[in-house]
């Protein structure tokens, strides 16, 4: 009995020694990758523990559930090396993203004021064209301060009923309101404010001041001193015909 599981175990042993020597003189010059090197060192310790287990056929047991293990740990170690190298990736991306929210503070620490006048045709609250993308991207600049606060005023020119040109005045504002929120700012963060023709200077009949007059401003300001109330437009009468 003890000289059958000797031979067993020796012969158990051959095999592994043969099958793990076998990328030594396999003929290919290139030296076996890890996945084979990790398959091999499973069938041979496979090997021979099936062969102390159960001779020659457990010796071919072994081997098989040997490389199946080999095979497992090598991918454990490469899905490992994956989510290793996502990691890196992620703390790269967050590295670049203070980065430029550092710069971003320090650019408009420089500036004294961040904003844009947007103007409007007669009696009309359409935002032009060409006004809507320099819009987009202010909402997403300020929308990147955690501390900013947008101002939008509304104005009108003095033609009209006061209670008209208010209410005009308001609608442009809401107008510009809405695409600064299209372009990512939060709408609790502005301030909307309806001015009507309250300052303007413009003389009696100067078309050219006029179209000055009929202007929405943005203005970003900083920290917690911002107004948080929005100034509502009071109801009238509309004044007839077209407004300013």
């Amino acid at each position: 009995m003890i000289t059958r599981n000797s031979g067993h175990l020796g012969l158990g042993f051959a095999a592994a020694a043969f099958l793990g020597g076998a990328p030594a003189w396999a003929g290919t010059p290139a030296a076996p990758d890890r996945n084979a090197r990790s398959e091999n060192i499973g069938i041979a310790t496979g090997l021979a523990v099936g062969a102390a287990a159960g001779g020659p056929i457990g010796a071919v047991i072994g081997a098989a559930a040997g490389g199946l293990l080999g095979d497992r740990y090598h991918r454990n170690e490469a899905e490992r090396a994956r989510l290793a190298a996502n990691v890196t990736e992620l703390n790269g991306s967050l590295a670049e993203s203070r980065s430029y929210g550092a710069q971003l503070e320090h650019t408009l620490s420089a500036v004294d004021a961040v904003g844009m006048d947007v103007s409007f045709r007669t009696d009309d609250s359409s935002i032009q064209v060409e006004d809507v993308g320099p819009l987009l991207k202010l909402g997403a600049l300020a929308a990147s301060v955690p501390d900013a606060k947008l101002r939008i005023a509304g104005f009108a020119d003095p033609r009209g009923a006061a209670a008209y040109n208010e209410a005009l005045s308001q609608r442009r504002a809401e107008a510009v309101a809405a695409a600064l929120v299209c372009g990512g700012m939060s709408r609790e963060r502005l301030i909307v404010e309806a001015h009507g023709a309250s300052e303007s200077t413009s003389a009696a009949g100067d078309l050219d001041a006029y179209a000055l007059d009929r202007r929405v401003t943005v203005r970003l300001e900083r920290g917690p001193t911002a107004a948080p109330a929005t100034t509502a437009a009071r109801t009238g009468a509309e004044a007839p015909g077209g407004g300013p």
